[in-house]
């Protein structure tokens, strides 16, 4: 693609102010493409980078998430070719079902699946404006695997994976084409820090920049060929259908 063309790409990433969202949205940067992050807190490099632009979001509130998208696609809608879906809530941390509040339940709701909701709503009539264009979904090997002690995650998590899966199935041919990336292993982000001890030792994590050239691929090719399929993407950026890469459970066994 000319640097023209991309010049008139937009890029939205939902969540991508860190972690594989911001992964994701540095590569797509790196190849020439206005990216718009929607995120609560601000992203480090946006007097760095013209094309970089913020969305401030919260997706437990979301009448007003619903309001910031309507008001990104007024401004971005008529270059919009990919949509980037990586917010997340995991919770303080795993733990028994009973143990876990209501409250942490309703924003694992509320960010995993109902902001999916809401950015799917919110999005898909503009980009099916730039046919053919691009939903990718970062998913989770809790969706095959489930897990102790990790209720609200798991269960979000598949009902969003089983969403998109059931919106790809809606068409053979579609106008948005609807892909699904998920890790191979455990992710350095700042999220899973915060769950973590000071002193853990991350040297066999994947790092965010693992799906950068996957991201980028997809954007280039709007997913022709990969329309309802779910990648595992690895350390090393490589990418392979989970029918041919069953993810490895990161359950620990509960004491």
């Amino acid at each position: 693609m000319t640097e023209s063309l991309k010049a008139d790409s937009t890029v939205f990433v939902v969540g991508g102010s860190t972690g594989i969202g911001r992964g994701i949205a540095d590569a797509l940067l790196a190849d020439g493409r206005k990216v718009v992050i929607f995120s609560r807190s601000r992203p480090e490099g946006l007097e760095s980078s013209p094309r970089l632009v913020w969305a401030p979001m919260d997706l437990t509130q979301p009448e007003e998430s619903r309001n910031q998208l309507a008001e990104a696609v007024g401004r971005h809608g008529a270059t919009l070719d990919a949509v980037f879906y990586s917010a997340i809530h995991y919770g303080a941390g795993r733990a028994p079902f009973l143990s876990v509040t209501e409250l942490e339940w309703r924003r694992q709701l509320d960010v995993n699946l109902h902001g999916l909701w809401l950015t799917l709503q919110g999005t898909l009539p503009a980009l099916s404006r730039r046919s053919p264009a691009l939903f990718v979904g970062i998913s989770s090997e809790v969706v095959y695997n489930a897990g102790p002690e990790r209720s609200g995650y798991a269960a979000t998590k598949a009902a969003a994976s089983s969403l998109l899966q059931s919106i790809a199935e809606e068409s053979a041919e579609p106008a948005v084409r609807i892909v699904q990336l998920l890790p191979s292993g455990m992710v350095d982000t700042a999220g899973i820090r915060r769950r973590r001890p000071d002193d853990f030792d991350y040297s066999s994590y994947m790092q965010p920049s693992s799906f950068g050239r996957i991201s980028v691929e997809l954007v280039r090719s709007r997913g022709e060929g990969l329309h309802g399929q779910c990648l595992v993407v690895t350390a090393e950026g490589e990418a392979e259908p989970v029918s041919l890469a069953p993810p490895v459970s990161q359950s620990r066994r509960s004491a």
